[in-house]
């Protein structure tokens, strides 16, 4: 056995029994090959004593990543070995196919135990997840008021804010006082709510103020909360998009933002965890969308589904690119004349298409985290334009020297160092320009990024190449 399973497991042995520490250590450890292969031969041989005592006092996210290395009857089996409370975390932890099996495979009385256990926004998602027979089986044995939130819930789609909001939140009215406030707090935190702002609401329900923790105990607890409250409170709505959402939590440094539905009333909150996995999914999204992929392709399709999601940006890609052919084509004369043209036109063509890749991806990154708006649209091109200058500017005098030398001519070292200025610059603004556009016109601004764009750019990059060369060879004729 390894040193790292041998200092998570705290076993103490009697003549009969293994006796399993009474609570959760919580130690946090690497989850290495070697590791994985001692928790494999536990398993194999179903030593069931010494893997509750080391799951015991693992951390609920390294649980997870555990039961991900393994096999599948061997995943269920180690499930099996946590308690409800554990299990439940755990669930959440697990990638997405492998929980969706484990799910499969449980009866509805244990997930309805595990769901119980769950916050409304977790709970959710993970009955959104079941069979629908399952789900309302599932919905059916849990508490009514629990299941009502539950349902309420799942009615938002899931990218919006009411999608990945909880139901979790103290709310007191602007009546009240402070100690009644107080009291809310207190009977929250024994059901183990997180809390850090207690929100106030009107007769009907509407939001109207916040009150941070600290205003609970700097103030005299007989004065009434309307008279201390921040009526300046941030909010969203439920159809808002995630990403707005996230917006928010960057620019003024939340921790939460209450949720109101579109008459002001307060549904709900958004903590920053869920913001946390909001920004890493968009982040995933936005990149794969960049090369005319899928974020969780890998892990949800077959090769056939992966193969039809492609196609489309392949054979566009492909079209665009015959362009180029027809371009070549067309300038037969001036590459007979001059061959050495024809090593050029790939090197122009990769550069120019990098350049403006790396403008879009940015500007389609800055634009999800609320960096670039389109109000000011022109803040981010003339800072491209300035990058692209100077990247335009040296790779042409390189490549120009290169020219010069290799063909012994000043004036080809000119055409190809200036068309790799001119391709670069242009490559730049219209890699800045697409996404904002798309994103104007309605359309996914990384869906217009991706292969398109490089075929795009590289079309402009041998046609300015080109041109310049058969201009040249006139002139020196």
């Amino acid at each position: 056995m390894t040193e790292a399973a041998r200092n998570i497991q705290h076993t103490v042995h009697t003549e009969d029994a293994i006796i399993v520490p009474r609570k959760r250590g919580v130690k946090t450890i690497e989850v290495d090959e070697e590791l994985m292969q001692d928790i494999r031969e536990l398993v194999h041989d179903r030593a069931t004593p010494i893997l509750k005592n080391i799951l015991t006092d693992l951390h609920e996210a390294d649980i997870g990543e555990i039961i991900n290395h393994l096999e599948h009857e061997d995943r269920l089996y180690v499930f099996d070995l946590l308690d409800v409370p554990t299990g439940s975390v755990v669930l959440l932890e697990l990638d997405s196919t492998i929980r969706e099996q484990l799910l499969d495979a449980l009866p509805s009385e244990k997930i309805t135990a595990y769901v119980d256990r769950l916050a409304s926004d977790d709970a959710a998602d993970l009955v959104a997840e079941l069979q629908p027979h399952v789900a309302e089986k599932v919905l059916r044995a849990m508490p009514t008021e629990d299941s009502a939130d539950v349902k309420n819930l799942m009615r938002y789609a899931e990218d919006t804010a009411g999608g990945i909001m909880g139901t979790e939140l103290v709310a007191v009215k602007m009546g009240n006082t402070l100690k009644q406030a107080i009291g809310e707090v207190r009977a929250a935190a024994k059901e183990n709510m997180v809390i850090d702002t207690v929100y106030v609401i009107d007769d009907k329900g509407v939001l109207v103020g916040s009150l941070p923790l600290q205003t609970l105990v700097l103030h005299s607890p007989n004065r009434r909360v309307y008279k201390v409250m921040d009526a300046d409170v941030k909010s969203i709505r439920t159809d808002v998009d995630q990403e707005e959402a996230a917006a928010m939590f960057r620019k003024y440094d939340l921790v939460s933002l209450p949720v109101v539905d579109t008459e002001g009333c307060l549904v709900g909150r958004i903590t920053i965890d869920d913001i946390v996995d909001v920004i890493e999914e968009e982040h995933s999204e936005d990149v794969a969308r960049l090369v005319g992929s899928d974020a969780e392709e890998l892990e949800r399709r077959s090769p056939y589904q992966i193969a039809i999601l492609r196609l489309p940006w392949v054979l566009t890609t492909l079209a665009i690119e015959f362009l180029a052919g027809v371009v070549i084509h067309h300038f037969d004369e001036t590459l007979s004349r001059v061959i050495l043209l024809a090593s050029f036109m790939p090197i122009i063509s990769a550069i120019s298409g990098n350049t403006g890749l790396q403008s879009a991806a940015i500007i389609v990154r800055a634009m999800s985290t609320g960096h670039v708006t389109l109000d000011r649209w022109w803040t981010p091109l003339a800072r491209q334009v300035q990058t692209t200058l100077i990247i335009g500017s040296v790779c042409g005098i390189v490549l120009g020297m290169v020219g010069s030398i290799w063909q012994g001519k000043w004036e080809f070292g000119l055409v190809v160092g200036f068309s790799m200025f001119i391709s670069v610059n242009i490559s730049g603004i219209v890699g800045t320009t697409t996404p904002m556009i798309s994103k104007k016109l309605g359309f996914d601004p990384a869906l217009t990024a991706g292969p398109f764009e490089t075929a795009f750019q590289d079309v402009v990059g041998i046609s300015i190449f080109l041109s310049l060369a058969t201009s040249l060879l006139h002139w020196i004729a």
